[in-house]
């Protein structure tokens, strides 16, 4: 590992490493000189990621607190742990609110946001022993600005933006940082779900909304997820950055 690594000799956990924006932090982070873990609730495709990296895959429904503990412990037991990335996410079909089936609501609940406590808890107190630690929360556009139609997957992210700058201020007396990163739509297999339908005249009225005229890409996302979990970014703690080419705006 070169000494001008940004996250050289750093151990990073990387939840929906499997694909997207998940895998392109998690690519990032290997090639930054970080050790990756990469969970996944598809552990066919997390072992593919952590194969092409030099990784770790481990199989993980973040929204089940069994298996959370799970991993944290095979984790912990290999060794400290520097960086935590919260990706993995879903989305319901673009619909009504009230037309939202309660297990829809359920899922998202489960994944977007119990997932971040059921992390926390079982992370927090290693952070806290070791006085060091970056929290990464993926967060979305959609929590700053919403789209219609999209009612409860919009309020989940913007549940998780709240959640990641109360851990900012809860925990940085402890030397741990919090941040999150708000995607705009991606070449992801999210993408389809965000759409409703993928045709090009959707495909162009969504690039519309955009200033700089594209999808986020995975590189954007570990791009910015490097730099906000590096030592270059010591000073930041309880942002929201958008990545989203402009669309907040």
């Amino acid at each position: 590992m070169g000494d001008g690594m940004r996250l050289a000799g750093k151990t990073a956990l990387v939840t929906g490493a499997g694909s997207g924006f998940g895998a392109g932090i998690a690519r990032k982070f290997a090639a930054e000189g970080a050790r990756v873990w990469c969970a996944d609730i598809n552990g066919a495709a997390a072992e593919q990621i952590a194969a092409e990296l030099g990784g770790t895959a481990i199989t993980c429904d973040v929204g089940n607190a069994g298996s959370v503990s799970e991993m944290a412990q095979i984790v912990l037991s290999a060794g400290p742990l520097d960086i935590l990335v919260n990706n993995a996410g879903i989305t319901h079909l673009p619909q009504a609110m009230e037309d939202v089936t309660e297990d829809d609501f359920d899922r998202v609940f489960r994944v977007n946001m119990k997932s971040v406590y059921l992390t926390a808890r079982a992370f927090v107190p290693h952070f806290k022993e070791r006085g060091t630690g970056a929290i990464l929360n993926v967060a979305s556009t959609a929590g700053v600005s919403p789209r219609p139609r999209l009612n409860w997957y919009n309020a989940s992210k913007g549940w998780m933006i709240t959640a990641t700058k109360t851990m900012a201020v809860e925990l940085a007396p402890f030397g741990i940082r919090a941040n999150a990163i708000n995607p705009v739509a991606g070449e992801t297999p999210l993408l389809k779900s965000f759409m409703g339908e993928d045709t090009p005249e959707i495909r162009a009225k969504f690039l519309a909304t955009i200033p700089l005229g594209r999808f986020s890409t995975p590189e954007d996302m570990g791009n910015a997820a490097c730099f906000l979990c590096s030592d270059e970014a010591s000073m930041i703690t309880g942002i929201a950055m958008e990545v989203d080419g402009g669309r907040c705006i």
